[in-house]
């Protein structure tokens, strides 16, 4: 049997990648929205709310207001993989056109990804090689070369890209199979 592994980063690193001012407009933005996304998507947000967010003056953080939970939720929002991997699932999900065309801008480009409607919550985290060339930059001119009418910003088009993705720019390079992870792995337990 091959001992293949695949190493991960949690989540709670996306955390690195965004500025405070855009995170707390994605917390918003999501809890805003939640009322009109399917159940799960809040029963997920309440459960890792309850267990890592704290809220002066409420005993269940769940239970507080939305404006209200929103920088303490920012403030759990770098230790917490689960609290991470809800709200950025929620905010997903209210942005379909988006979704959509970053699904087939990354197609386009011969990105390896999920299919579209895979749960990505269900990873332990996001992987963190990202393919050679394709910095955001690059990514959002293209992104905007294709929908000349779409009106998003960059930092939306990035959070899009490294959900659908599952990957966070940490090690930029060319793509690898499986036996090159298998390798470097084999070489890394040495």
């Amino acid at each position: 049997m091959d001992d293949k592994k695949i190493a991960f980063v949690p989540f709670n690193a996306l955390d690195r990648f965004m500025r405070p001012d855009y995170r707390l407009n994605v917390i918003r933005t999501t809890l805003h929205e939640l009322p009109g996304l399917p159940k799960n998507y809040r029963a997920a947000i309440d459960r890792a709310t309850k267990k890592t967010v704290k809220v002066p003056g409420f005993r269940n953080s769940e239970k507080a207001p939305a404006a209200v939970k929103v920088i303490p939720m920012a403030n759990a929002f770098e230790k917490s993989p689960d609290l991470v991997a809800s709200v950025i699932s929620a905010w997903v999900e209210s942005h379909q056109e988006l979704k959509l065309q970053v699904y087939d801008l990354l197609i386009k480009r011969h990105w390896e990804i999920l299919p579209i409607e895979a749960d990505r919550t269900k990873l332990p985290g996001f992987l963190p090689y990202w393919p050679k060339g394709e910095e955001f930059e690059v990514l959002y001119q293209a992104y905007t070369e294709m929908y000349t009418q779409a009106d998003t910003g960059m930092d939306n088009v990035s959070l899009m890209v490294v959900w659908l993705s599952g990957r966070l720019p940490f090690q930029e390079e060319e793509a690898e199979t499986d036996e090159t992870l298998t390798d470097k792995t084999a070489e890394d337990d040495k």
